[in-house]
């Protein structure tokens, strides 16, 4: 397959706020036509399964102003300039749910909307949990649900869980959990 690219000709900043920016690029196709895309900028993000010895699932429910409702969702947050997404994984499974883990573990990294976003978000699981008190925010009001891995998973199915990083977190943490006749990732 032939590998193909873009090259930038031009590129506009239209818009650059807290979380994200937005770029008009102008670019050069194989044929020579000029195109332009619209790009927002994000500077990635992290997503966190964690499972207590019961195998349940710790997950968060917050609303969402652009889906204008409240969303069930795994821990998630976004990388600070420069930092590790491990160490992002460990700063947000503290803050929105009080818990610590012993073990973090990556199971993908993913792009969420490539088309026209920058934005890749680490997938993680996170086990040996020791719980605490989650940190107030001052600007995200959360609650925190606790419920079996596998009634998670029949949430998503259900379409009751509709965040992309959560369904795909929770899916692919299913392999991450020992089973009887099961390897475990």
């Amino acid at each position: 397959m032939k590998a193909m690219a873009e090259p930038t000709v031009k590129s506009e900043r239209l818009y650059q706020g807290r979380v994200v920016g937005l770029r008009v690029d102008t670019v050069r196709l194989s044929n020579g036509t000029l195109a332009s895309r619209e790009i927002v900028e994000h500077p990635g993000a992290v997503c966190v399964v964690p499972l207590d010895q019961g195998k349940n699932v710790l997950l968060v429910r917050q609303y969402r102003k652009a889906a204008e409702r409240s969303l069930l969702e795994v821990p998630a947050g976004t990388l600070e300039p420069g930092e590790d997404p491990v160490a992002c994984a460990h700063r947000e499974l503290e803050e929105e749910t009080g818990c610590r883990a012993g073990e973090m573990r990556e199971l993908v990294s993913f792009y969420t909307s490539p088309g026209f976003c920058t934005e890749v978000i680490h997938a993680f699981v996170a086990r040996d949990l020791t719980r605490g008190r989650p940190l107030e925010a001052e600007d995200e009001e959360l609650e925190v649900v606790s419920v079996p891995l596998a009634e998670a998973v029949s949430l998503v199915r259900r379409g009751e869980i509709r965040d992309a990083k959560s369904i795909a977190a929770l899916l692919l943490a299913l392999d991450a959990v020992p089973r009887p006749g099961r390897r475990r990732l």
